[in-house]
């Protein structure tokens, strides 16, 4: 049976789906050495706080002309590693699961320094997927030195890897040249992010598509059964508490 490859952009602290699509993929290949994009998840993503929304941002040099991986964090003009931090005790401090998760989080935030987005990103992914149990392995694409257009250097990639599958975002269904993954005997899949269950949060109405930490957070050690183990039910990895 031949490997399956996800290819997707890093982005910060990244909601559930995202590693639902890292567990589905053997090899996994962070796609940042593509056009930066402004006001996307690149570099913010939302947490519950008081019964609202609110973004956690980090602050960059954007630069539209600028690859993801080149992207720098602004870091000593915003302090935002301890506003971020600050920010997440404030609002899951509480959290059953929190303490859990403490230690791990506060070295990212209070003890390390970063000034390139697509390292903190990518760091952190890579962590969380392993607190997850999930073996994935990780490559960036610029190490790869594939080249081609949209859909071919996608192509280009997974027959690098030597996989025969690649499952994408239902989103790039819009823009992907499909008839070339069929010509080179790869199988296209798109992930369906539907019928994610709910969990416990701290307010009533339930929010789905917020940061992975609300998750981690909240449920602990069940976290994989809202992301991929409710598919069957049955699993008897599921810790019920």
């Amino acid at each position: 049976m031949g490997k399956t490859v996800v290819i997707l952009q890093s982005n910060y602290l990244p909601w559930r789906g995202y590693f639902d699509l890292i567990h589905d993929a053997d090899i996994f290949v962070f796609y940042d050495d593509v056009q930066y994009t402004v006001n996307d998840w690149r570099n913010r993503n939302k947490i519950v706080a008081n019964n609202r929304l609110m973004w956690l941002t980090v602050p960059v040099y954007s630069d539209i002309k600028k690859s993801i991986d080149e992207i720098g964090i602004a870091g000593d003009k915003y302090n935002w590693q301890k506003k971020h931090w600050g920010t997440i005790v404030q609002f899951y401090g509480k959290a059953p699961f929190f303490a859990e998760y403490k230690e791990w989080f506060e070295e990212v935030y209070v003890k390390m320094t970063w000034d390139r987005l697509a390292i903190l990103n990518q760091y952190l992914i890579i962590r969380i997927s392993r607190l997850l149990g999930i073996k994935t392995e990780f490559v960036n694409a610029r190490d790869l030195a594939v080249s081609g257009g949209k859909t071919e250097r996608l192509v280009n990639i997974v027959k690098h890897c030597n996989a025969s599958t690649y499952i994408s975002g239902l989103a790039a269904k819009a823009y992907l040249d499909e008839n070339l993954f069929y010509l080179n005997n790869i199988e296209l899949r798109y992930k369906d992010y539907e019928g994610y269950p709910q969990y416990p949060q701290f307010q009533q109405k339930f929010e789905s598509g917020v940061s992975i930490i609300d998750l981690l957070f909240h449920v602990g050690k069940n976290a994989p059964y809202y992301i991929w183990e409710w598919r069957n039910e049955n699993n008897p990895q599921f810790i019920r508490e």
